[in-house]
């Protein structure tokens, strides 16, 4: 198995196929991993509910310590704290801690994990790398992928005069994915409106400059501590396409013409431009070839959503990907990735479009802004495009008729304070039984290294008797009921695992 790309997305993505005994390579471009732009304010991401529970469940999260210095309470079993300190926002608007009703939230339980956490891009990646690596995973970096050609039977993939071979190819290679252009996939979606500039820099007269985030009549411009600039101008993405170097002189002519100052720059350090170009590839897999992360979608970093959408596509990818390669995956497995995934990846793309449309320079823009500024406002606005931004409603269209079905299942804990989070770090299947039913424990049985069968009380229950849990954490088939009639929970466990005929007849 190779994946393309040693970035957060493609790590995670090889210590899920790890876990599950897969062999993994991982080809990077990059010689070194670090880069300077990792270190600086801008390198810190949001992880979203999905993210932080998806780390949780794999015991990484302990393991990230930058959360630990920032004081981020989210959790919604804690007491509403500083009303008015800001959690979050939408295209720069601030929405509130107290104005969140996580009442609403009905199936975050008191042992939930939180909704949102600060992290360093570089820290992330080494603490994936620290678990990769004690998986297994061999790791090749100064290896850029040249070109591939695909079999019936696997891939033979190219990096310069080097050959390699393997049973499927994985491009989680970045926007400019290397995997993406030479497997044809079209990229399909929006041109930028602007080019956004990440920098750091000495200001001769920083006091000229206003803190935080500052919308002007020509775009905006934040400066989250002396130093560090981000700047949007609204220039279509212009420059970022020209192909120009990021001087110090244009610099300086965009942050005063933004600005509507004469500030003076007198050192460049470090800089970088970016867009708000909208692309997502019309299919994730081309034969045994797929993509995932930004090789498969690419938006506007507003909001940090990148990230935790291609961490999320690694955790729903890498145990159907297993599963296919030791021939345990039910007919279709492999294909629902792209079906799960590409809608969410949808949704990610409009919220950062419509982001965008409401930060414009101009007067429709702004009567927009002032109407979603009324909203969040509001507690019920605010809960929701909290909800929206932190991933609380991520679902998947499964078929049942229980409403948790396709969300990712509640930490459950149980009294004795374990929790079934803490019991998913095999990444296996679970069938969690409240009500300690024999003929559901004979079920998981027929599902061998498959599906584990747990069975006990909890704290909070939430009315539910018994429970099928994905390897990614997504409830495959939940009920109310203490069941009867078996077929709708021997459905949904065929529909995502493979029994043993032997021990079924």
């Amino acid at each position: 198995m190779i994946i393309s790309g040693a970035g957060p997305v493609g790590l995670f993505l090889a210590c899920e196929l790890a876990l599950a005994k897969c062999s993994v390579l991982i080809l990077e471009k990059a010689t070194f991993p670090d880069s300077p732009l990792k270190q600086l304010p801008f390198g810190i991401r949001g992880l979203s509910a999905p993210t932080i529970e998806a780390l949780y469940r794999r015991d990484l999260l302990k393991e990230l310590e930058l959360h630990k210095r920032i004081k981020n309470p989210h959790k919604t079993s804690a007491p509403v704290q500083g009303p008015n300190r800001q959690v979050g926002h939408f295209a720069g608007i601030p929405f509130l801690e107290g104005n969140i009703d996580t009442s609403q939230w009905k199936y975050r339980l008191s042992s939930s994990t939180d909704t949102s956490l600060i992290s360093e891009m570089d820290e992330l990646e080494k603490v994936l790398n620290r678990r990769a690596t004690s998986l297994g995973v061999e790791i090749r970096r100064g290896l850029a992928i040249t070109g591939f050609h695909q079999t019936v039977d696997g891939v033979a993939v190219q990096s310069g005069d080097q050959s390699f071979q393997s049973k499927w190819l994985v491009g989680c290679d970045g926007s400019r994915s290397a995997v993406r252009k030479a497997g044809g996939f079209e990229f399909a979606g929006t041109e930028p409106e602007f080019t956004g500039y990440t920098t750091q820099l000495d200001i001769t007269d920083p006091e000229k400059l206003s803190p935080g985030r500052n919308v002007t009549s020509k775009g905006m411009y934040m400066q989250s501590q002396p130093g560090y600039v981000l700047i949007q101008d609204f220039d279509a993405g212009a420059f970022h396409n020209s192909g120009k170097p990021i001087t110090l002189e244009h610099v300086q002519e965009v942050l005063r013409r933004i600005s509507n100052t004469d500030v003076t720059i007198n050192t460049l350090h470090v800089a970088t431009t970016w867009t708000d170009r909208s692309r997502q590839a019309t299919t994730y897999r081309n034969g045994r070839v797929l993509l995932a992360g930004d090789a498969a979608h690419i938006h506007s970093p507003l909001g940090g959503q990148g990230l935790n959408l291609g961490l999320g596509d690694a955790m729903n990818l890498g145990w159907k990907l297993a599963a296919t390669i030791h021939d345990k995956a039910p007919e279709g497995l492999l294909d629902s990735y792209q079906t799960e995934r590409h809608s969410i990846g949808a949704q990610v793309l409009d919220w950062s479009r419509a982001q965008v449309a409401i930060m414009k320079p101009d007067p429709a823009a702004r009567a927009l802004n002032a109407i979603i500024r009324d909203l969040i406002d509001r507690r019920d606005g605010a809960t929701y495009f909290a909800g929206r931004v932190w991933g609380i409603h991520t679902h998947y269209k499964l078929s049942s008729d229980h409403p948790l079905t396709g969300y990712s299942v509640p930490n459950f804990e149980f009294k004795d304070h374990a929790t079934i989070g803490e019991l998913m770090r095999d990444g296996l299947g679970i069938l969690l039984d409240f009500d300690e039913n024999a003929s559901l424990k004979a079920l998981a049985n027929e599902y061998p290294n498959q599906i584990k069968y747990i069975s006990g009380n909890v704290k909070e229950q939430l009315s539910l008797s018994a429970v099928l849990i994905r390897p990614d954490g997504i409830i495959a088939w939940a009920t109310d009921k203490s069941p009867e009639d078996y077929r709708d929970l021997q459905e949904a466990a065929t529909r995502w695992f493979i029994s043993d005929p032997e021990i079924k007849s």
